[in-house]
């Protein structure tokens, strides 16, 4: 198996286009794979002519069956229970990765790559995912999910690259949000899936009804525009049983235990035993800075935080940190 060659997963945007150069300037023989999740055939034609434009040997997988399984329903079906769900990072756990590693065995090729703002690092004989140098475009929340096996063969060509760099040295449009929603409010596309979207109460803790919604699928915790609810008021729970939004105050999304399951942890030892572990339960805005205390807990942990965790939704994940190495993530089910 070649360890001069890389399989590139490449859609023909800024990043995968940029990731292509740089990794012939570390040597290797670049072939790029786009995974076709959605039939999108003017996307598909674009990375064609994209990859023939660097003249790198392109291929096509047809992964829309297991995408629809995997990642939509998953999206459609977490949301109508009044979750939050995190479909990029199922994607690169489920499906990108693991794709891309399945059609690089069949070419006899070892290393496989993407353009994702991230690195990896050895320690010992585990692998980790670490920051990218670029703060504010660091893709390392989203790929907490990604084995051993897949890391120690991956590549991180962006990982030591500024976002703005790349965007000033490269006019193509970017794409921007959940790639198969192509632009879809979120109940038009879940609608458009087949799900029952029903209009229910808005209810404060207490019971009383303040107001109609649209459907609980359209919401999430912490909201507060687009619910026609007094000033002051926020999404604070969603009952999915009774199909009603629950709204109060804002100390009242202010948490301080977690719990998570789904996990993916390098080093469970690392995990109890380090008394600096911090942790992010969404890529970008508020997260708790001091670390935290873990404990196993029914087949997953609970986190308990010295700070504030603001608005937790269940179904969003929860990656824990040393510093900027990545030492694992879960999903989040229940918080009080």
């Amino acid at each position: 198996m070649s360890n001069s060659r890389v399989l590139l997963g490449f859609s023909g945007g800024i990043d995968s286009c940029a990731a292509v150069e740089i990794l012939r300037s570390q040597g290797y023989t670049v072939t790029a794979l786009t995974i076709d999740t959605t039939g999108d055939q003017t996307m598909l034609k674009q990375a064609q002519q994209r990859a023939a434009k660097l003249g790198v040997e392109w291929h096509v997988y047809d992964a829309r069956e297991v995408f629809k399984r995997e990642i939509i329903d998953y999206f459609c079906s977490e949301y109508m229970a009044g979750h939050t769900p995190a479909p990029c990072t199922r994607c690169n756990t489920h499906i990108k990765w693991r794709i891309l590693a399945k059609v690089a065995d069949e070419m006899g090729i070892y290393h496989i790559a993407t353009g994702h703002y991230f690195s990896i690092k050895k320690l010992g004989d585990r692998y980790y995912v670490t920051k990218g140098v670029d703060e504010r475009k660091d893709q390392s929340y989203y790929l907490w999910g990604l084995s051993q096996e897949i890391l120690q063969r991956a590549l991180t060509p962006m990982g030591g690259m500024i976002k703005s760099k790349i965007k000033s040295d490269n006019k193509q449009r970017e794409s921007m949000g959940v790639c198969f929603l192509q632009g879809k409010p979120y109940g038009e596309f879940i609608t458009g899936q087949g799900y029952d979207i029903r209009y229910g109460d808005v209810v404060t803790r207490s019971g009383d009804v303040i107001g109609r919604h649209q459907g609980i699928a359209l919401y999430t915790i912490g909201q507060r525009r687009g619910v026609g609810i007094p000033e002051g008021l926020r999404v604070v729970d969603i009952d999915a049983e009774k199909g009603n939004i629950i709204v109060g105050r804002s100390f009242e999304l202010i948490k301080k235990k977690l719990y998570i399951n789904s996990c993916n942890i390098v080093d469970i030892r690392e995990l109890l035993q380090s008394s600096d572990v911090t942790i992010k339960i969404r890529g970008i805005g508020r997260n708790p800075e001091l670390p935290v205390t873990i404990k196993p807990c029914d087949g997953g942990y609970v986190i308990t935080a010295q700070d504030e965790v603001y608005a937790p939704a269940k179904g969003q994940p929860l990656v824990f940190y040393r510093n900027n190495l990545v030492i694992g993530g879960g999903i989040v089910v229940d918080f009080d």
